[in-house]
């Protein structure tokens, strides 16, 4: 998700965030390469002063994780283990939407395969629109709509009923609401292998900004509906059921599934899902079927509908009925619209090995009062296209869907093919460009790569925040486009201010805490981490973490493992001083004194962070002569450090540490020396 404060001044942007991502505990746990190579580390008598720093611990896994890896389930090389398990899902899911009444009445038929080893006593659903139900806990102001209502639940074909409590014994499969979870406990335990079936008939009121700006309605011209329908919790190697509520800010956690979707809508209302629509020839007029088939073989922009042209079939009583199917996808979104229709096609790459180019549809709808949307359509071809050959993995769903959500939305959010986002109509083409990147790139992680957003947010707005920054980087052309993230965080700490970003994310003190902790500081710190091991080898690094978790659940361990495992290099130091702690990184330039044919540099390490030094040594003549101090100097306790440089002193034109700017110090104004005039 995008917060509404992500383009805003910093110091204002508690009283706009929007949404985060983590949860409470769970009760049944259970940069380019400097041309010259780096000089080799300072010898001991070249190394001054010391002190008795705190030093780095080794990062802690989360607890479970090491029951995984004995289990055979995970590695400590960053690779899933041989016996790696997920959950399979699939829900057959039949909406009626009254537009006018904002209400939605459904029924979802779920089928549930324990792959686990472990035997489920108890079956737990989440129920995301409960966030709107009188009495839930929540960390938002929400409207209270009534949440769900269940009208009907049955385990394998058999009525369950409802309880006060837990212990509360009937005959049958029986039931308990706790805020947003839905706990059954069947007749019959579901053992290894075995599969339940699970219905449930429900109904509930659209809420006009739902689940914290999620979706919603706007005007009599837009429904965006999400969080829908009751959704399997997932059940994981790590933490067995993940039972954490959804209290409006931390975000997602979810099992892969596949997905049979009916939506039933007045017939004047052009409906988009997560899926491939099955029925187009039926739901759209003769002239708008001929039009969108083209469109989405088509490389430019092409409109299918404008605001007030009916492109929709008659239907039966007012009524069209549509069908989609999604395969391997976490959720499911969908819309309803009345104005503009654009679609084109992109290319994603190879999706399988036959040698041709693969491509997938664009979609993008709008009201006349987004103006700037009419460019959405090329951002949205731009992102998938850039990010399926940076990320190494095709795009590999039918379509990629936007909806303008003004008046419910004022940042963006992400959903399997399909986001909402503001209108934007007061911002920069620039600002819509990097909120239509940020949520694209949201189809890798946790689309894709499924991360468990409600504890860890950072893993994935702070992975997204950094591929939006590529992107924009490469559509504008821009030389720093990690610049607004990195100078956010560095202004933040200078002003007093930090935040974990190992913290649950719905533990956070503050919006400004959970902004600065899941997007800006991780991002900033991709970029670091690349400066650290250089382009090549940090390419190969995340890379290898999106593949081998490519439709998986990895841990924040994973991830560490998985850069030190490619990069041959303990990284504990890097994970220990930014991730665990809030320290801070702060080097400094205390002198440089001319020696003979030489130049000696003295920097100082006046931060608690550890990271290595770059100097570049720069020449009158142009050149530039590049020397590092490596980390494990102050790994040593060490805050001092002399390198000497072969250069003619009266010769150098400036001494600068980190002069491509990959690391986030907070006090530049200390890493250069110039010479005197």
């Amino acid at each position: 998700m995008t917060p509404r404060f992500r383009w805003l001044p910093l110091l204002v942007a508690a009283t706009l965030f929007v949404a985060g991502c983590s949860s409470m505990p769970n009760a049944a746990d259970q940069t380019q390469q400097t041309a010259s190579p780096p000089s080799p580390p300072p010898a001991p008598s070249e190394v001054t002063s010391q002190s008795n720093r705190p030093l780095p611990h080794p990062p802690d896994p989360a607890s479970g994780f090491m029951d995984a890896v004995e289990a055979g389930a995970r590695t400590l090389t960053g690779h899933p283990g041989e016996k790696y398990w997920t959950q399979d899902v699939s829900y057959d899911l039949d909406a009626s939407v009254h537009p006018e009444e904002k209400r939605v009445e459904a029924t979802a038929s779920i089928t549930y395969t324990n792959n686990s080893p472990d035997t489920l006593r108890q079956l737990f659903v989440e129920l995301a629109q409960n966030l709107h139900k009188e009495g839930v806990q929540r960390n938002t102001i929400s409207e209270v709509t009534g949440g769900i209502q269940l009208e009907r639940v049955a385990v394998n074909g058999a009525s369950a009923t409802e309880v006060e409590s837990p212990r509360q014994q009937v005959e049958g499969p029986r039931y308990i609401v706790r805020n947003t979870n839905l706990v059954i406990a069947p007749t019959a335990p579901v053992r290894p292998a075995g599969t339940t079936t699970i219905e449930i008939d429900y109904s509930f009121t659209i809420p006009q900004a739902g689940a914290s700006g999620r979706m919603g309605y706007d005007g009599d011209d837009l429904v965006f509906i999400a969080y829908w329908y009751p959704q399997m919790t997932v059940y994981d190697d790590v933490v067995g059921w993940m039972t954490d509520p959804f209290l409006g800010t931390a975000e997602f956690y979810s099992d892969f599934g596949d997905y049979d979707i009916s939506i039933s809508a007045p017939a004047e209302w052009l409906v988009q899902s997560t899926g491939k629509l099955q029925n187009a020839n039926q739901v759209l007029s003769d002239d708008a079927f001929e039009r969108y088939t083209a469109a989405i073989q088509s490389d430019s922009p092409t409109m299918i509908a404008e605001p007030g042209q009916r492109v929709t079939a008659e239907g039966n009583n007012g009524q069209l009925t549509w069908t989609f199917q999604a395969e391997q996808v976490r959720d499911v979104a969908f819309s309803l619209t009345k104005g503009y229709w654009e679609a084109a096609r992109t290319e994603v790459g190879g999706l399988d090995d036959d040698g041709e180019t693969d491509y997938t549809e664009i979609h993008t709808f709008w009201r006349e009062s987004a103006p700037k949307w009419a460019e959405v359509t090329k951002y949205q071809q731009h992102a998938i296209t850039y990010f399926s050959e940076y990320m190494g993995i095709a795009y590999p769903w039918p379509h990629m869907s936007a909806v303008e959500g003004g008046g419910i939305i004022g940042g963006g959010m992400e959903f399997p093919m399909m986001t909402i986002m503001g209108d934007y109509r007061n911002n920069s083409a620039r600002m819509l460009y990097a909120v239509t990147a940020h949520e694209l790139a949201h189809m890798w992680v946790p689309m894709m790569v499924n991360t468990n957003e409600r504890r860890y947010s950072w893993m994935d707005e702070g992975t997204t925040s950094f591929n939006e920054n590529m992107a924009r980087g490469d559509y504008f052309n821009e030389s720093d486009a990690i610049a607004s993230d990195r100078d956010d965080y560095v202004r933040f700490v200078q002003n007093g201010g930090d935040a974990p970003i190992m913290r649950w994310s719905n533990y956070h003190y503050s919006g400004q805490d959970f902004g600065i902790a899941s997007y800006r500081k991780p991002a900033t710190l991709y970029v670091a981490l690349r400066g650290v091991l250089g382009e090549e080898t940090f390419n190969e690094a995340y890379r290898s973490f999106l593949s081998d978790w490519q439709y998986k659940h990895p841990y924040p361990t994973d991830f560490f493992n998985t850069f030190e495992r490619v990069s041959n290099r303990d990284l504990d130091w890097f994970w220990s001083s930014y991730y665990y702690e809030t320290w801070t990184l702060d080097h400094a330039v205390a002198s440089v004194t001319p020696r003979g044919d030489r130049l000696e540099v003295t920097v100082e390490d006046k931060g608690r962070a550890f990271m290595p030094v770059q100097l570049s040594v720069k020449m009158n003549d142009g050149s530039t002569v590049e020397r590092e101090i490596p980390v494990d100097v102050w790994l040593s306790g060490r805050t001092s450090a002399t390198t000497t440089v072969n250069v003619d002193p009266s010769s150098v034109q400036s001494v600068v540490i980190d002069a491509d700017h990959h690391f986030p110090d907070i006090d530049r104004s200390n890493n250069t020396w110039m010479p005197a005039n």
